[in-house]
């Protein structure tokens, strides 16, 4: 499988990598250890997941993805193949399990708190050293999680200053816990500042932003592609399918069982008229093409050229190798014009 530079670092990384936000929750700890047996026979190097997953969040299965992949990681020869990416999550006061003596339950990216979810990390992973170390969602009042309007006059309510969340970070690294930090779900005005930072504190700056972006969600196209680029910051594309809408299964009726089925508001931003109409376009012109819309959707993904790895995730060992299958196959320039002339029609910038 191709590999690509983890921005500027020594790690290569695949172009598809494999996310395991199902594991605990639709996915037993055996089922987790077979997507992993398959995705790594097929050159899968990594693995993401976050302290929060399994997804939907829940106290009952908090912790348990990270779990799964440690007790697979204690079970191989060697580790030296594998390159594992986790998230400390942001500020919120939906989770008060993660740390009910900090901040009253709330979440924050404060050191103490940092430094606790790192340890448990560490634990739940059977690992000495996270190779990727990502803040999940950011502390300040911003937009992300399909909110593509700012609020200015949102309360900030003293978010925790970046300087000390960079602090937190960069001691971990000192400490050998961490190799290497990360954003995630940020804005091009977070990325910059992150980085800004970082080099007036004389930090290591942040190698990855870990965003969506697929085929129906683009605004990652606008800002924060250039600041990728022009910075050697890698972007880990999430929800390259659309959380399985740009498969097609969802055109006419919900498959019993799907996460839209099970889990009908996690995924609510893919599902209005105008996603609907975007999918349904897209999966015509792959069936048009006899491909399929999985491979073709992944395969536009990891042909930008500020996309790293795509982070698929799976279900089902078939809905697994046919992600896989998609690093075989590359997109001609007319099917990429066709795609780009689907979008310049139907402008979609979904978050």
């Amino acid at each position: 499988m191709l590999k690509k530079p983890l921005s500027t670092t020594e790690l290569s990384i695949s172009a598809i990598s494999i996310g395991s936000m199902t594991w605990g929750q639709q996915n037993t700890e055996k089922e987790a250890h077979r997507q992993l047996d398959i995705a790594f026979d097929a050159g899968v190097n990594l693995i993401d997941t976050a302290e929060m997953y399994a997804f939907p969040a829940s106290e009952k299965t908090q912790g348990l993805s990270e779990a799964y992949i440690g007790s697979w990681i204690k079970s191989q020869k060697s580790r030296k193949n594998i390159i594992v990416a986790t998230k400390v999550s942001g500020r919120s006061d939906y989770f008060p399990y993660l740390r009910p003596h900090l901040h009253n339950g709330i979440t924050r990216l404060d050191k103490e708190s940092i430094s606790q979810a790192v340890e448990k990390s560490l634990q739940r992973l059977n690992l000495d050293t996270i190779d990727l170390y990502q803040i999940h969602w950011p502390e300040r009042n911003t937009n992300f999680f399909s909110s593509t309007t700012f609020n200015p006059h949102a309360e900030d309510n003293n978010p925790i200053p970046i300087e000390e969340t960079l602090s937190a970070l960069h001691d971990l690294k000192v400490q050998g816990k961490i190799r290497y930090a990360g954003l995630s779900n940020e804005t091009p005005w977070g990325v910059q500042s992150f980085l800004s930072t970082a080099q007036k504190l004389g930090y290591d700056p942040i190698v990855s932003v870990q965003n969506p972006y697929s085929l129906i969600s683009r605004s990652y196209d606008v800002g924060l592609a250039e600041i990728s680029i022009r910075n050697s910051i890698s972007l880990l594309a999430y929800s390259p399918l659309a959380g399985g809408a740009l498969s097609g299964k969802y055109r006419n009726s919900i498959p019993k069982g799907s996460r839209q089925d099970l889990f009908p508001h996690a995924f609510i931003r893919y599902v209005g008229p105008h996603a609907r109409k975007l999918i349904d376009l897209y999966v015509e012109l792959a069936l048009e093409h006899n491909l399929s819309p999985v491979q073709m959707a992944l395969a536009w993904c990891m042909q930008q050229p500020h996309v790293s790895s795509a982070i698929i995730s799976a279900t089902t060992e078939e809905q697994l190798k046919e992600s896989l299958g998609a690093t075989s196959l590359t997109l001609s320039q007319e099917l990429l014009d066709s795609i780009h002339n689907i979008f310049k029609e139907n402008p979609f910038l979904i978050a």
